[in-house]
């Protein structure tokens, strides 16, 4: 029996003003088994950090939670208050930011921040919380970590940065963790380093990460899971393996296929045609007809279910039509 650390159920997230609403994820729904790892892919302006914000609790004031429920373990997040989200946030979930200059307080010690999250979370003494702070650096493997946990965050590469958001994130051994393109803005050695401590500290803590991330070399790394989003709804879910050996959707095979192959001698990359649409101009039906090579008048009409494939799910109006004729096509 596989046992569920994240549950995410029909949510629908709008923002909202005084004078319109725009809805903004659509009906998306996902879970996360204990010790797994689930990346959610797609291109900028597809949802995946609104996602993982509305999960956090950390939604801008404008953004409203219109329906569906967000279940960690066994308690609804979206029926917590503020201040018992705070307590859950850090503690049971918690989160790695893109941006670790942006997330961590630039006139304090990386030490005295970690230090601080566990005595938010743990009846500890100062003395202990500091301790267990180097005891997180060094985990994270940050040489000298006593004296790294004096240094000021500007006072390290953007590496040591990111590990020491790890530590923070870790502190309080959460059940899940979720990483927001935690490897963007590092080179790619560093990359490989960060997603295999991830892996490595997962193993051994035994918590579940959603992995946010717009790269399937990432996905293709960590994942034992992929969701695929497509301006704000989910269009494909599967396991890694078969998501990157045979995708379902027209838009994951346009991510794939655009994805360089040091084999191909072409001149030009392969691209998906267009762009996302603006939440407030979404087509009636199917979002990604206006830039699908196999849509027709009734894909642009109506939007298709996430129906079930296998162990995989697509949202395709023409799924077995298309890729029968290409396995036809193929033998």
């Amino acid at each position: 029996m596989t046992h569920k650390q994240l549950k995410v159920s029909n949510l629908y997230v709008s923002f909202q003003n005084k004078k319109s609403r725009t809805n903004i994820l659509h009906d998306v729904s996902f879970d996360v088994e204990k010790g797994e790892t689930l990346c959610i892919v797609g291109e900028s302006g597809c949802g995946k950090s609104l996602t993982s914000l509305s999960v956090m609790g950390l939604l801008p004031k404008n953004g409203v939670v219109e329906k569906g429920t967000i279940q960690l373990g066994e308690e609804n997040l979206l029926t917590k208050t503020k201040k018992e989200m705070s307590h859950i946030r850090g503690n049971q979930l918690s989160m790695i930011f893109q941006e670790p200059m942006t997330s961590l307080n630039p006139v304090h010690t990386v030490g005295r921040q970690i230090a601080e999250n566990i005595s938010i979370h743990n009846k500890v003494t100062k003395r202990a919380a500091a301790q267990k702070a180097v005891e997180m650096l060094e985990l994270v493997g940050i040489p000298s970590p006593e004296e790294r946990a004096s240094n000021y965050p500007h006072q390290l590469s953007g590496g040591m940065r990111q590990r020491v958001m790890i530590a923070m994130a870790l502190s309080c051994n959460p059940s899940v963790l979720i990483a927001d393109e935690p490897t963007t803005a590092l080179d790619v050695t560093i990359q490989a380093q960060i997603l295999e401590l991830l892996d490595e500290l997962k193993q051994k803590i035994g918590m579940s990460i959603v992995m946010i991330t717009h790269d399937l070399g990432v996905v293709s790394a960590v994942a034992d899971r992929v969701l695929v989003m497509y301006a704000g709804k989910v269009v494909e879910t599967s396991s890694v393996e078969e998501l990157l050996h045979d995708p379902k959707h027209p838009y994951t095979e346009g991510l794939i296929a655009s994805i360089p192959k040091l084999d191909d001698v072409k001149e030009e990359l392969a691209t998906i045609p267009g762009s996302v649409p603006l939440p407030h101009q979404m087509p009636t039906g199917c979002r990604f007809s206006s830039r699908c090579p196999y849509a027709h008048s009734y894909c642009e009409e109506h939007s298709p279910p996430l129906d079930q494939i296998g162990k995989a799910e697509v949202a395709c109006w023409r799924y077995h039509e298309i890729w029968h004729q290409l396995e036809k096509e193929a033998n």
